[in-house]
């Protein structure tokens, strides 16, 4: 019930510098859990904005009144990585050891916001619900901490799907949840729901 409304929310997208990308943004009403309308859209062009610094940026929404008002930054991205299992990044000792000397409780205070890392190893589903007509999925895997979101392949035609992914994200709030949720890719079609399981990092 605004024409003014304040979010305030902050998400973080994993952007390649040797990509040209637009980051597309849209902004809907919803009247219930049925109706919905887009009420404007507008583009940011990413290679345009100065680096390393937080850029405040008035957007108007094109063929329809109003803007959004955004605060965009483009910063190194450090911590998060997608790796094969064969190339774990804490696989090399001198590595897992520098990490523990990071995170050692005599260096808790050097870095406040430097909360520390998680990796996942996705290794493989089971058993998976057959979404297609053939008796089979596609199957995907999302990863979501935070506003941190990565993914897996999609393995096609298959089940028993093997991923055998590494995930590495920074941790920004040890009471975050680790979100892992399996979809059917279904095309141009919105995917499948297929399963879920959420993880507290308290209880890791």
């Amino acid at each position: 019930k605004s024409a003014n409304p304040q979010w305030r929310e902050q998400f973080d997208f994993h952007y390649f510098s040797d990509r040209k990308d637009m980051l597309d943004i849209e902004v809907w009403r919803k009247d219930n859990k049925k109706h919905e309308e887009l009420l404007g859209t507008c583009h940011v062009d990413i290679t345009a904005l100065p680096a390393k610094q937080t850029n405040c940026l008035e957007l108007p929404l094109e063929k329809h009144p109003g803007s959004l008002l955004m605060l965009i930054a483009v910063a190194p991205c450090t911590g998060v990585s997608i790796s094969d299992l064969c190339v774990c990044p804490l696989g090399d000792p001198n590595e897992r050891q520098q990490i523990f000397q990071r995170y050692c409780i005599k260096n808790s205070f050097r870095d406040m916001k430097d909360i520390g890392f998680l990796q996942v190893k996705v290794l493989k589903a089971v058993d998976l619900m057959a979404a297609d007509f053939s008796g089979k999925s596609d199957p995907f895997c999302v990863l979501e901490l935070g506003n941190d979101m990565l993914q897996t392949h999609t393995v096609y035609k298959n089940l028993n799907p093997e991923w055998n992914k590494v995930f590495t994200f920074p941790i920004k709030d040890i009471h975050d949840v680790l979100e892992v949720t399996v979809f059917d890719e279904d095309g141009d079609k919105p995917p499948d729901f297929l399963g879920k399981v959420a993880i507290p990092l308290l209880s890791v």
